[in-house]
């Protein structure tokens, strides 16, 4: 019969610790990747989506308030409010995809341009990163070892997140982008749609007021948590212009249905 005394199983154990802690480092670090690039990506999203909320609403609105303001009955309004939402989505995606794209496209060429300089002198980019550090406020020996681990490990990404701002794996989707518009869009535009051109015709007005005022309030307050920006400042910048939308296209509206052509 053997017996294991504790130091052993002590000494074992540390050993073991030992061994796993490459790969508990490494678990570690691949999370966290996951985490940011996850984030990300769902940061792009919810960005279009707010976005393209508010301008559904404000545009929208501010369309029917206009035909509302020219005495334009419940008929006239809600095709205008429709041919708006349809519109108006369709235009928000396409903007969407185009500015999304015209990003990708332009920080895929920085990284093929960067890609071409690590080639062609690896040696010349490893002194760029190392003095890049050095701005931050490293020494320089502290900067050249700082950089050489970080292009030991993945040389693309050191320089293109210290030299152009850029994630090497994780570009933008114009295509999430510009569905995210579209629906958000759409979604916004109802909103005064139907607040407008609802069965209560004599306070319609007032109802459509009220809806985009809340609803411009709520987008945002979530706009300004997702930026991590102060909601106070957004939600009031939300208010406001859609105030001044309504406000001007109601009064346009009146001033032209009062003229007979």
């Amino acid at each position: 019969m053997v017996v294991i005394s504790k130091p052993m199983l002590s000494s074992r154990k540390t050993r073991k610790a030992a061994k796993d802690k490459p790969k508990l480092e490494d678990t570690v670090f691949e999370f966290d990747e996951f985490q940011r690039s996850a984030m990300a990506k769902k940061l792009n999203w919810l960005r279009a989506g707010v976005l393209g909320a508010n301008d559904g609403i404000v545009s929208t609105a501010g369309l029917v308030m206009g035909i509302a303001g020219a005495g334009g009955d419940s008929s006239a309004i809600f095709i205008a409010g429709v041919a708006g939402l349809v519109a108006g989505s369709i235009s928000m995606a396409g903007g969407e995809y185009t500015s999304v794209s015209a990003q990708r496209d332009s920080e895929l060429a920085a990284l093929d341009k960067e890609r071409k300089e690590l080639l062609e002198d690896p040696e010349r980019e490893l002194r760029e990163l190392a003095w890049f550090y050095e701005q931050k406020g490293l020494s320089a020996d502290t900067a050249l070892v700082v950089a050489a681990e970080l292009t030991e490990r993945d040389a693309l990404k050191a320089h293109a997140e210290a030299e152009l701002g850029i994630d090497s794996g994780q570009q933008v989707s114009p295509g999430q982008a510009a569905i995210s518009s579209f629906i958000s869009f759409a979604l916004g535009s109802l909103l005064p749609l139907v607040a407008i051109t609802g069965p209560w015709i004599d306070f319609r007005i007032q109802a459509t007021i009220f809806a985009v005022v809340l609803s411009l309030a709520i987008t945002g307050f979530v706009g300004a948590k997702i930026g991590g920006a102060k909601s106070a400042k957004a939600v009031l910048r939300n208010v406001v212009v859609s105030a001044l939308t309504m406000g001007v296209t109601y009064a346009i509206g009146s001033l032209v249905g009062s003229v007979h052509f």
